[in-house]
């Protein structure tokens, strides 16, 4: 019985194909940064704009999911073999010599609003806000009452009275919600470039979860540059951003300081007046006291006025007679 050669069918590879496969091994092997990006929900338009615009710091290109497997299994380096497990659908490829986070950080500021569409999963709060629409009323009517949207007809177009939510972070849009958000032109969708994986061959390294949302980081920055401020001024940290802090709270206590030494010395003005007043009183008592005391004609001398020697004498007797006539009348007085 003879054998049977079996031969393995080979294909001719296509010189189209061939080429195609060489440039984009050329093109991982020469970029720093080989990163997969979604364009999922991303319309064409968009893209080819962001594409543009892009260009001097990357090289966009949307190629089918075989060929970049191969690319990947004729590259010799070991890391990026698991690369190929991030390979979906929907995906593109950029190439680029800048750092990885650095591109990312580009690709959020590359992004524009657009309509929402039905099972699209929104990224914050929808909100419909109060106030006067373009829309005419019609089978619109029914359409805000099933989401519970309170609104009147004024002036033959629909107001809508008070704000509501339509749809939570995370939430997908149904279809009445995609519609009414359509015909109020509202854009809650923010599309763009959204990086899955990225190969840093300078750092030979694979990097997942790059999304970079610069505005947020730069908000926590200053919030935490505000903090610890406040800190080191706490702490009197001296160095140049807290110098005028310093400076300003020293001159503010010793303006407190010197108000309150202001007012020291009326306080022991008050206390002296206070020790003072018996002594005073002492005095007036004394003063008192020497006036019932004083004999004739003392206090003619202590006024300054001048006694005659006659008129001592006559007073003298004056006294003795009203003492006479006063001892006459007591004995009279006791004989009864």
């Amino acid at each position: 019985m003879e054998k049977e050669n079996k031969f393995k069918r080979v294909s001719n590879i296509p010189e189209k194909k061939t080429k195609a496969l060489d440039e984009l091994v050329k093109l991982i092997n020469e970029s720093r940064s080989f990163i997969i990006v979604s364009i999922r929900n991303l319309p064409a338009k968009q893209f080819q704009l962001i594409k543009k615009k892009l260009k001097d710091e990357a090289l966009i290109k949307v190629v089918k999911k075989n060929l970049i497997i191969r690319a990947i299994d004729k590259i010799e380096k070991g890391v990026i073999k698991n690369f190929k497990k991030y390979l979906k659908e929907d995906q593109a490829l950029m190439f680029s010599g800048l750092e990885v986070f650095e591109l990312s950080a580009i690709l959020s500021k590359n992004k524009s609003m657009a309509r929402a569409k039905i099972s699209q999963e929104v990224d914050e709060d929808i909100i419909i806000e109060p106030g006067p629409t373009e829309l005419i009323p019609g089978p619109v009517i029914s359409e805000l009452g099933s989401l519970g949207i309170q609104f009147a007809i004024e002036d033959g177009k629909i107001n809508i009275k008070k704000e509501k939510l339509i749809l939570k972070k995370g939430e997908k849009v149904n279809e009445a919600q995609a519609s009414i958000m359509g015909k109020l032109d509202m854009k809650p969708i923010a599309v763009g470039l959204e990086p899955v994986a990225a190969y840093d061959s300078k750092e030979e390294k694979i990097f997942e979860d790059i999304k970079i949302d610069a505005e947020a980081i730069v908000n926590d920055m200053k919030i935490s540059a505000g903090k610890a401020l406040g800190f080191a001024v706490k702490l009197v940290y001296v160095c140049k951003d807290t110098l005028s802090y310093l400076l300003g709270k020293a001159k503010a206590e010793e303006e407190k300081l010197s108000s309150l030494i202001k007012e020291e010395p009326k306080t022991e003005e008050k206390e002296e007046k206070t020790d003072n007043a018996p002594t005073q009183e002492a005095t007036s008592d004394s003063n008192d006291s020497d006036i019932n005391n004083e004999k004739p004609g003392e206090k003619h001398e202590k006024e300054g006025i001048k006694t005659t020697p006659e008129e001592i004498e006559a007073a003298k007797k004056a006294v003795e007679k009203t003492k006479v006539e006063n001892d006459q009348q007591n004995k009279s007085k006791e004989e009864k």
